[in-house]
């Protein structure tokens, strides 16, 4: 983390929450952060309900002036059409959708999606004017025979080869192999893509993209140790899943600061 990046602490839902459990989920977030005084500038906070929760959110923040951005887990790549049960980027633009999933390995195996359809999604966001989160991580297989960081700066060579130079985007580095398991990447081992990433990302789109871009790190983030990857000085934010449901738990990760400078 540098003081040159915002960081950025973005909460997954995946598939939880209706819209009045998100309501109230968000109202209990927003008091425990303003009891906290929480400064949303210092460290921005997202939240990523599921599609049927997006417009309840959405109302509540604007209605009571709430900080947070809000995110949607999943974007068609296409425009319009006959795509039954697809929701498009304008679709989602409408409802102040700031941030766009977009290759997370839940939708890479279990829907089958491939670096071409992670790129088409992430274009249509950019187009729609929101920023894609690219999801890049490697299973325990890829570890193995390709080494770190090999297959996480393949699967974003790939997307960013669809976006336009100037398209703005975040990367969380989730490994598959940290997801839901309870075993956290080490700190060493996230810097470790982490700087890969950017190294890959000063080949591709140059030193300005570069050193302004936010790298995420995403699998098992817990308060207990959110600041140990926060501390890495490639390491932006986190991107939260089952933490991200629990409101003390998710406001304790927000409020990383206090564990990095114990103020």
């Amino acid at each position: 983390m540098t003081e040159q990046r915002t960081p950025l602490i973005a909460g997954n839902w995946k598939m939880n929450f209706d819209h009045l459990q998100a309501i109230a989920f968000v109202q209990k977030l927003s008091w425990s952060l303003k009891d906290a005084r929480h400064d949303y500038t210092d460290v921005e906070v997202a939240v990523f309900p599921p599609f049927t929760d997006l417009r309840s959110v959405q109302t509540l923040l604007s209605a009571d002036k709430i900080s947070l951005s809000l995110g949607a887990q999943d974007v068609s790549p296409h425009a319009s059409g006959a795509y039954t049960g697809d929701v498009s980027a304008d679709m989602l633009a409408k409802l102040d959708v700031g941030y766009v999933l977009v290759g997370h390995s839940e939708r890479r195996q279990g829907h089958g999606e491939d670096d071409a359809t992670v790129g088409a999604k992430a274009l249509a966001a950019h187009r729609a004017g929101m920023v894609p989160m690219i999801c890049v991580g490697e299973t325990a297989e890829d570890l193995e025979e390709h080494g770190a960081a090999a297959i996480p700066v393949a699967q974003l060579t790939a997307a960013l080869a669809e976006l336009p130079e100037d398209a703005e985007f975040v990367i969380a580095y989730e490994p598959v192999w940290a997801i839901g398991s309870g075993q956290a990447a080490t700190p060493e081992q996230a810097q470790e893509v982490a700087k890969a990433i950017r190294d890959a990302l000063r080949e591709l789109r140059g030193d300005e993209r570069a050193d302004a871009t936010r790298v995420l790190y995403g699998g098992s983030v817990a308060s207990q140790n959110v600041a140990g990857f926060l501390r890495q000085p490639d390491v932006d934010g986190a991107l939260v899943g089952g933490a991200s449901l629990k409101v003390d738990e998710f406001s304790r990760i927000i409020q990383f600061k206090k564990h990095v400078t114990g103020a």
